[in-house]
């Protein structure tokens, strides 16, 4: 079988979590042929690839959602749009009315135009853009609307116009723009798709354009709008969608996803990968880790506020923060200052390291992010016995404390953003070896009960296996 596996910012340009995810199912399944539609932000991404692609992989494509910035179109031409399209168009711009997501996807690839920049220049977008100034923003100058606008839809519009590789199934890991592609996959070659949600990316989206200042106030409905209809549009085309936890199960229904759709496949850990680990010397010191890329969604500047304060109780501990720095630079040195200006001592960015060498040396870790789905993080280092303080973000309560299973805590939670919080949790720990011990006994036994590699891995197969069949892939593509 030949398996598109759709994915947003991920792999194979970062590791860890979702990308780790991908990697694993692609490992695992060495029957089956896999096509990787790799959607980056930037160009410049083109080919950094952070993985060794498994055999089994025989294609890539890539797309990059920055390429709008190099599109121009031919000004004043009249396409003729239907009433049909212009009403989706409409649906579309405003975030109001049920959108034909078919009509969409038939009007952007249509050979009447040579570029999404084409139809963003013509006088059938300016008049329902004129129309939805008049209904919506006629308090504010056209020409700034105009430009939000088009730089909102333009990536998805050069989305839409991309070529999708033939397979057996297509696997969207989110919705958003992997969302989209996956269904117009569905749309362009009648084959089933699959969605895995691992985080809420709507739900995402919005707490970003919130906070952000790069969108203006009176704009930032318009913003929230179109991710979710990203969102509906895949909700819509999936055959199947599936979620990591519970919670997660009730936001997708409270969005708008039929909750006959969705199904629970817990992320799993194989736990013999975390045999024989290296062991911190008897030096006495207290060694607190954070298994994390450094990006604003971890909230790595809380955890840096965290630590200080349980520097100041516990002098013997340390901070290990583990995990890639390059992918948002310019936090990472804001982090940086944000640790000299504090005068912190003993914390440490490791980098890109092989978690297996460290983890094992850790006492407590830690995780606060600010948006979570099901973190490998705290799996992994629930199979390696290490106790747990995380934001209650995800399914990072349930992972910690389980669900009435009768095994007890693993760590401790706390509310997001909270350093006093989550620093009083990890001195907690740090002061109680007892306490650690028992909740790492507690972590181990709650993985290897619930969250095993190869259940996750055969439920998979198994969805892989009722969606598309048990042909050979050249057999499929000789009918």
């Amino acid at each position: 079988m030949r398996i598109c596996l759709i994915a947003e910012g991920s792999y194979p340009y970062i590791t860890g979590g979702v990308s780790s995810w991908i990697n694993s199912i692609i490992t695992q399944m060495p029957e089956h042929e896999f096509v990787i539609y790799a959607i980056g932000a930037q160009t410049k991404q083109k080919g950094q690839f952070k993985y060794k692609l498994p055999n089994n992989v025989v294609e890539v494509k890539e797309m990059f959602l920055d390429a709008y910035l190099f599109e121009e179109g031919e000004w004043g031409r009249r396409f003729k749009l239907t009433n049909d399209q212009q009403k989706d168009m409409m649906a579309l711009l405003s975030g109001e009315g049920t959108i034909n997501w078919g009509n969409i996807f038939d009007l952007l690839r249509t050979s009447k135009f040579r570029r999404a920049a084409d139809f963003l220049s013509s006088k059938d977008y300016f008049d329902i853009l004129e129309q939805l100034g008049r209904n919506k923003y006629n308090l504010v100058p056209f020409t700034e609307m105009f430009w939000t606008v088009r730089s909102m839809i333009l990536p998805l519009f050069l989305t839409i116009r991309h070529d999708i590789p033939q397979a057996d199934v297509y696997h969207s890991v989110s919705t958003g723009y992997a969302g989209v592609v996956g269904a117009l996959a569905k749309h362009l070659h009648k084959k089933p798709l699959l969605l895995t949600e691992h985080g809420i990316y709507s739900r995402e989206r919005e707490e970003e354009i919130i906070k952000a200042d790069w969108v203006k106030g009176y704009f930032k409905d318009l913003w929230i709008e179109y991710f979710y209809n990203l969102s509906t549009c895949t909700y819509e085309a999936a055959d199947q969608v599936i979620t990591l936890f519970s919670r997660n199960k009730e936001i997708e229904i409270e969005v708008g996803c039929e909750a006959s759709k969705i199904s629970i496949i817990p992320n799993g850990v194989n736990i013999d990968n975390y045999t024989n680990l290296v062991t911190a010397p008897q030096d006495g010191k207290l060694r607190i880790g954070a298994i994390v890329r450094v990006v604003p969604i971890k909230d790595i500047k809380t955890m840096i506020q965290s630590f200080a304060l349980i520097k100041h109780e516990v002098p013997n501990a340390e901070m290990y923060i583990m995990g890639p720095t390059e992918e948002d630079e310019q936090y990472f040195q804001e982090c940086m200052q944000m640790v000299e200006s504090m005068e912190i001592k003993d914390l440490i960015f490791t980098g890109e390291v092989q978690i297996k060498d460290y983890i094992g040396q850790m006492d407590v870790l830690m995780l606060t992010s600010i948006s979570e789905g099901q973190p490998l993080a705290i799996l992994e280092g629930m199979a390696c016995a290490k106790p747990f303080v995380a934001t209650n973000v995800g399914s990072c309560k349930e992972l910690i404390n389980g669900l009435d299973d009768g095994i007890g805590p693993a760590g401790l939670v706390a509310p997001v953003m909270h350093y006093e919080q989550l620093a009083n949790s990890v001195i907690k720990l740090c002061q109680d070896q007892k306490l650690r011990e028992q909740m790492g006994r507690n972590a181990f036994e709650r993985v290897q009960r619930f969250y095993k590699h190869q259940d996750f891995i055969s439920s998979y197969r198994n969805l892989y296996q009722s969606l598309g069949g048990s042909r050979e892939w050249l057999e499929s593509a000789s009918n």
